[in-house]
């Protein structure tokens, strides 16, 4: 399995680019913080360079300045080319298949795909193992609440509700 999640600061202003073949990309690095600190208590910083294509690439380019906190996904790549001088270069790099927010700017965030604001994530449920002491966990019965029952709400109807929220 090849994939890589961080969460770090852009060290400039990401900029979109085209391929000979008219192909958006952005390439930029991100610096993130390591767990710990250095024996002077200072806290180092890992330099990763990355890349995203097409959709994703100009996501980051609207959205995302010199500073920024980013969320990436992807996974690492690495590649080599022979340079003017005939020596082989090898880079390895961070493809981006995510981006997203981490820190609130107080805009929404939009999907860059759709052009529309993001609706905030929902909560996905992972049942149990079924071999795991959660899975033989007694559960609450399947319950119905028919609304009228109630005290006679009808859909529609205004007024205050019959029961607390």
């Amino acid at each position: 399995m090849n994939k890589v999640e961080l969460v770090g600061r852009l060290t400039k202003d990401p900029e979109v680019k085209l391929t000979s073949n008219q192909t958006q990309f952005c390439n930029f690095t991100v610096a993130v913080d390591r767990r710990f600190k250095d024996a002077n208590g200072q806290r180092q910083a890992d330099f990763i360079n990355c890349v995203a294509w097409r959709q994703t690439a100009v996501f980051i380019q609207k959205y995302f300045r010199k500073g920024n906190r980013i969320g990436l996904v992807g996974s690492i790549q690495t590649r080599s080319y022979d340079d003017q001088n005939g020596q082989k270069k090898f880079i390895t790099e961070v493809v981006i298949d995510e981006a997203e927010f981490v820190e609130s700017s107080g805009s929404v965030p939009v999907d860059p795909y759709r052009q529309e604001p993001v609706a905030p994530p929902m909560q996905s449920f992972n049942p149990p193992a079924a071999d795991s002491i959660a899975a033989s966990a007694p559960t609450a019965p399947n319950m119905q609440i028919d609304a009228p029952t109630m005290g006679g709400f009808d859909e529609g109807q205004s007024g205050e509700l019959p029961f607390e929220i």
